[in-house]
Order: structure tokens, then C-alpha cells, then sequence
């Protein structure tokens, strides 16, 4: 410790008051405080290192896409020099100079404190169920949901999809889980209740909520619509609520679920709700980019990388624009599964040279959905020039990307972070018109276990549902 409060000492006063100004905005006592407040260093009477390491056990969560796991002020913070690097809150890390380890504190007891405080003032009681532990194993949980406010739409969750984010988070994969976690962001459900203020939804009305149940709504991403690369959004499993308490949030693996309206999201009718689940992850996923990069024109070539939760979406969009559809896979034994059940129009064993060679320059973008390591070069010279190519899945080791691969064809590559609430309605839309639904194997809650394992093992097809309301929850212990 004294060595890091010496480092500490000779850090610049500009950067500590950064440092204050950012603790206060998040403070977990209350309201936040602006920015823009006129605080001095000079008026903070605490250690700096006490200061530090209250101010990281409180950073709020941000958006994750399979991988990327700390807050956009977190990544702030550790590029600060004299922060060692890389660590996260509540890991010990090595000081610089020294064996010994510094012990940054977890924010778990006051979110805890925080629920706590829900439930004596009178939140909706739920029942759900939560991992406990890194071991990830799911049981009942009975908490409370905040206390509806005026904008706050009160649900009864049918329907809950099951994503590998639910997995890596519910084993803190990622080293950020505030147990008692409660996973769930494919939610499809009922309006049971609406706050004076609501207008867009009424009791009855058949709902969907999606990857995230906040934002700031003030900054420029939020302004122009794009709440899903907002640095203040809110996650909705294992987020943290700055607006509501500060509270984690606890996601559709439960029968009730409190939102604010402007996150939610309107059903089409005539879809089916248990196929509707999933596109509120991983069809936005695929279709925002293929909107917003032009891969939803008719008689243009998309390729689509990975037939899993994500690539089976995106065969189905594809072929609804009017365009020609080529899956491309390591594995030969999905050629029918993606030609004659979805409907590609070609199947390409990205394994086979000849294969890939003959397809060369003929694809006008690709949409990558695989989430391992593999290389990208031979992607690359599958699209004309111009064309591009869209990241959606998040490999646990950096792709390789080399420079003569996009330079001599002027070709892009994007990525893409699920999709915003105007992107998701317009998706399901477009599904309600089309018919789009992903393919399930719907499930009781008292088989989520066994679903995980096998969603582990990639036995599923495509995405594992949860049929909440007709589950019998059980009683927490």
C-alpha cells in the first residue's frame, strides 16, 4: 500500500480531480451528481488510495458483446500510469515494486444493501432464479423489483431466451458477476401494469425487452439513437441501475420484470412468442449491421460466417431483403441444415481451398457470427471490392487483420454491438411481416442446468427458450 499511495502522491492534481469528479457522479449514496458540479480536490479529506479503491468497487457495468467486460470509465481509469495493469475491482494484483498483493474491495455488500432497502420499500416481490456462485449453477430466488415510477411498464415475463452472455456471466467468465445474479435479456411477456406517465403501452399488451433497460440519454450516441453504444447504458442482467439506487439488475429468468417504456418494445401479432425470444438479442445483432452497412439489398451477396444463434438469424434476414445467401462453415455436415431447412443458396466448407479459391470476389459483404479464433484473410478475398465485412461474434484472442487484405480492394470491416430500441422494433417489424422466428428447443425452468451444460457444448439448435409462465418456479430455499 505504500508504495501505491506514493505512486499515487506524484500523480498530477488535474488527473486525481478527474478521479473525484468521476467518484462523485457515481456516488452510491444517492442521487448522481453532474459532471459539471464545482468540486475541489482540495475538499477531499479521505486517503487518495481509500479514494481509489472506493471509486473502482462502484464502477458501473457497460454493454458487453461476448467479451468486452469493463465500463467505459473503467477503461478510462486503468490507462491512469499509475495504475497496474491489467487488473479488475476485487482482484489482487501484484504492486510494481513489491510481492505483496493490493486487495481492491467488491461493491457486492452495498448492492446488497441497496436491494435491501428495495424490498422495504415495497418493490413487487418476483421469483427467479439466480447463480449463486462462479459455479453458475441456477436455483429459486425470491427479491424484489424497484417500485414502478411514472415512465416504468410492469411485466409478466412468457418467454426468456438463453445466450452464451447468460453463461459467462452467471460463471463470471468475465470477473464482474454480483451475485446473486439473475440472467435473462430475451424476454418476451405481458404488460400487467403501466405508470401514470406511460403512453406507448397499456395492460395487455404483448411486450418484448431486450440487451439493455437504460441509458443516459443525453449523450450524442443516445441522441442520435444509438443507446446501445451509450457509456452509461444499462445492462439488463448484471448491470448497475445508477438511476434506480444503483441496484443490480436481475434479468428474465424470473416472472416479473420492472422497465422503463422507453426500452421496451412492442410484439407484432401473429408471431410466435417463444421464436420471438431470441431475435431480441441475436437477430438485432445481425440485422442493425446489415441495415446500417447496406447488406439488405435485394439481388446483392451476403455471405454469413457461423451457422449457430446468430448465422441462423441472419440466413433467414438475408433471404427476406431478396438476397443471394452463401453460409460458410468449418463443418460440411451443416450444408443441409443451411440450404435445405433455412434456404441458403450455397454452402461454402471454409476449410476447402479449392472451395474458397473458386468463390473469390463474387460476395458483396459478409456477416461474421463466430465467436472462436479463425482466420480472416480467406473472408476477406471471398467479397468484391468495396464490400464489407461485419464482426458480430467476440473470439477469446485477437483476429488477425492484415492490411493488404482490405487495401488493394478498398474493402471495410465493421463491428457491431447488438442494435439500438429504434433498431430492435424495426427488426421485429420486419419479422412480423416476413414470419421470421429463430429456431428453438423450448424448456421448463427447472431444466436451465442441463440447458447450460448443453448450451456449453453447443448441443442446441439453435437457441434454448425458457418457458417462464408455464414453469413451476419453486420456492427459494
Amino acid at each position: 500500500m505504500k508504495d501505491c499511495a506514493s505512486t499515487i502522491s506524484q500523480t498530477s492534481k488535474s488527473t486525481l480531480k478527474i478521479i473525484c469528479l468521476w467518484t462523485l457522479h457515481y456516488s452510491p449514496f444517492g442521487e448522481q451528481v453532474p459532471f459539471g458540479s464545482d468540486v475541489l480536490f482540495g475538499t477531499w479529506q479521505n486517503p487518495l488510495v481509500d479514494l481509489l479503491s472506493w471509486t473502482l468497487a462502484f464502477i458501473p457495468q457497460a454493454p458487453t458483446r461476448r467479451g468486452a467486460v469493463m465500463s467505459h470509465h473503467f477503461h478510462a481509469l486503468i490507462h491512469i500510469p499509475f495504475l497496474p495493469v491489467p487488473f479488475s475491482p476485487g482482484v489482487s494484483v501484484a504492486s510494481p515494486s513489491t510481492s505483496r498483493t493490493l486487495r481492491l474491495p467488491r461493491a457486492r455488500a452495498s448492492v446488497e444493501k441497496r436491494e435491501q432497502a428495495m424490498e422495504e420499500q415495497g418493490g413487487a416481490a418476483a421469483l427467479g432464479w439466480a447463480a449463486r456462485d462462479a459455479t453458475g449453477v441456477l436455483s429459486p430466488y425470491n427479491f424484489s423489483r424497484r417500485v414502478p415510477r411514472d415512465d416504468d411498464v410492469t411485466i409478466k415475463v412468457l418467454y426468456c431466451g438463453i445466450c452464451h452472455t447468460d453463461l459467462h456471466i452467471i460463471k463470471n467468465d468475465w470477473g464482474n458477476a454480483m451475485y446473486p445474479v439473475v440472467p435473462g435479456h430475451e424476454i418476451v411477456g405481458v404488460v400487467t401494469g403501466v405508470g401514470g406517465g406511460v403512453t406507448k403501452f397499456k395492460a395487455g399488451d404483448t411486450v418484448g425487452v431486450g440487451y439493455f433497460v437504460g441509458s443516459c440519454r443525453s449523450c450524442d450516441s443516445c441522441g442520435q439513437g444509438n443507446e446501445n453504444y451509450c457509456a452509461g447504458v444499462v445492462l439488463t442482467s448484471n448491470g448497475v441501475d445508477a438511476a434506480h439506487g444503483g441496484t443490480a439488475t436481475k434479468g428474465g429468468f424470473s416472472d416479473v420484470i420492472v422497465v422503463s417504456e422507453h426500452y421496451v418494445l412492442r410484439v407484432p401479432d401473429g408471431l410466435a412468442l417463444d421464436r420471438t425470444a431470441p431475435l431480441l438479442c441475436a437477430g438485432v445483432t445481425v440485422y442493425s449491421p446489415m441495415m446500417r452497412h447496406g447488406l439488405n439489398a435485394p439481388g446483392k451477396h451476403l455471405g454469413v460466417v457461423g451457422l449457430g444463434g446468430l448465422g441462423h438469424v441472419a440466413v433467414k434476414f438475408g433471404k427476406a431483403f431478396g438476397m443471394k445467401v452463401t453460409v460458410i462453415s468449418t463443418s460440411p455436415s451443416k450444408r443441409q441444415e443451411a440450404v435445405e431447412h433455412l434456404g441458403a443458396d450455397d454452402f461454402l466448407v471454409s476449410r476447402d481451398a479449392e472451395q474458397m479459391k473458386a468463390a473469390a470476389g463474387t460476395m458483396d459483404g459478409i456477416i461474421d457470427t463466430v465467436s472462436a479464433w479463425h482466420p480472416i484473410t480467406p473472408l476477406l478475398a471471398l467479397m468484391k471490392p468495396l464490400g464489407q465485412m461485419v464482426v458480430v461474434g467476440v473470439p477469446n484472442k485477437p483476429l488477425e487483420l492484415p492490411v493488404y487484405a482490405i487495401v488493394p480492394g478498398g474493402k471495410g470491416v465493421a463491428g457491431n454491438s447488438v442494435g439500438s430500441v429504434g433498431d430492435c422494433q424495426a427488426m421485429l417489424e420486419f419479422a412480423g411481416k416476413h414470419g421470421i422466428g429463430a429456431e428453438v428447443e423450448v424448456i421448463k425452468m427447472d431444466y436451465v442446468n442441463t440447458a447450460i451444460e448443453r448450451l456449453e457444448k453447443n448441443d442446441v439448435r439453435y437457441r434454448f427458450v425458457i418457458d417462464v409462465a408455464g414453469s413451476n418456479l419453486g420456492s427459494a430455499a
